[in-house]
């Protein structure tokens, strides 16, 4: 990628039956957003039409590209991946709805591999209609790890002005959390949610908290051990790691005293535990962030929402903050990329000798 051009935000139109075009649409509006990135919205100008008329957004101009090689810097582009014979219905879901939305998706990620695009914003997508042969993640996330993560494991972040909550299980049934809540995975996400918040949120020190699993922390075993076999051994190895990691907390009083307004990052057990309390807090401002895979993706905190769909009732401010987010975490990759490219040597002075200096990074 040019170190001059602005970055390349691509951002997925998601379910054409969503709100996706409405909030695209309308994070578009300000021109001065082209002074911070180029956007490239992979979907199809017909539909963006559709939408910008029955809605009354005012008119914007497209660079229509062909595939990611046209496009153009300094403009608003669209590449089409789906054709004009696609029928839109707002409010429902359709299986003509679920395709488009893996085109979009499928063809962003390819471009982003190639270089064309330097981030992904996601547009809500319906986990249902999207199932095919070429799909069979239960959210974005899943399949980005697989496309995008060359070994690496995804960690869901949802981050907003007043909390970072991380997953430590993501789309699962609540009967089948605890079978994958171990040892290994909890320490394994506390040390992804650690390096993401140094690298991509700049936090030279970060405090983490941990959630338990069971009501009141299970209450010593009470109400059960997870805590006490699993989570509590976690918290203790990412010590030893030289992880500021705490806990684990009891989450109902975790959240309603306001004790995380002490932490840097949050680590939830599953979906519900820590995303009630977060959007409670900040829905509508929140951004939903891939952490941990070697490119950045970020998506609104919101779904759907075909009960609303093409009526102009849409909050664009969270599909606004994810392509804000996804700039600020593409430059603070890159700054600490080079704060960390050529680090001092550790040296060692032995007080027996005079002024001899032992450099503990020599093989030597």
């Amino acid at each position: 990628m040019s170190e001059t051009r602005k970055i390349r935000v691509g951002i997925t139109h998601g379910d054409i039956n969503g709100i996706g075009y409405e909030v695209i649409l309308k994070s578009l509006e300000d021109n001065r957003i082209l002074e911070l990135c180029t956007p490239v919205v992979y979907g199809s100008a017909k539909i963006a039409g559709f939408y910008r008329k029955a809605l009354e957004i005012p008119a914007i101009t497209f660079n229509t590209a062909v595939d990611g090689a046209e496009i153009k810097d300094g403009t608003y582009n669209i590449v089409n991946v789906i054709g004009e014979d696609v029928k839109v219905e707002p409010g429902n879901e359709t299986k003509a709805g679920g395709e488009a939305a893996l085109a979009a998706l499928e063809r962003a990620v390819d471009d982003l591999k190639a270089g064309h695009i330097d981030v992904i914003v996601t547009s809500p997508i319906n986990k249902h209609n999207i199932q095919s042969e070429e799909f069979t993640f239960p959210g974005h996330t899943e399949y980005l790890e697989q496309r995008l993560g060359n070994g690496s494991k995804a960690l869901m972040i949802l981050a907003g002005d007043k909390l970072r909550v991380a997953l430590a299980t993501t789309h699962l049934p609540v009967s089948e959390v605890a079978s994958h809540i171990t040892r290994e995975s909890v320490l394994e996400k506390i040390e992804i949610l650690n390096d993401s918040l140094k690298r991509d949120y700049a936090i030279v020190r970060p405090r983490i908290a941990v959630l338990g699993l069971n009501p009141h922390a299970g209450d010593e075993g009470v109400l059960g051990k997870e805590e006490q076999e699993v989570i509590s051994p976690a918290i203790a190895d990412a010590r030893e790691k030289k992880i500021m990691a705490f806990g684990p907390y009891a989450a109902d009083g975790f959240f309603g005293s306001g004790s995380f307004a002490k932490f840097d990052g949050i680590l939830a057990m599953f979906h519900d535990q820590g995303l009630v309390a977060f959007k409670a807090l900040e829905m509508g401002g929140g951004v939903n962030f891939t952490a941990g895979l070697p490119f950045v993706r970020t998506s609104p905190d919101h779904g759907t929402a075909y009960d609303i769909a093409g009526k102009g009732e849409a909050d664009a401010g969270s599909m606004r903050r994810a392509i804000y987010a996804a700039c600020d975490i593409v430059r603070n990759r890159r700054r600490y990329a080079e704060m960390t490219r050529n680090p001092l040597k550790k040296q060692y002075f032995d007080k027996s000798k005079d002024n001899v200096v032992l450099d503990l990074t020599s093989d030597n």
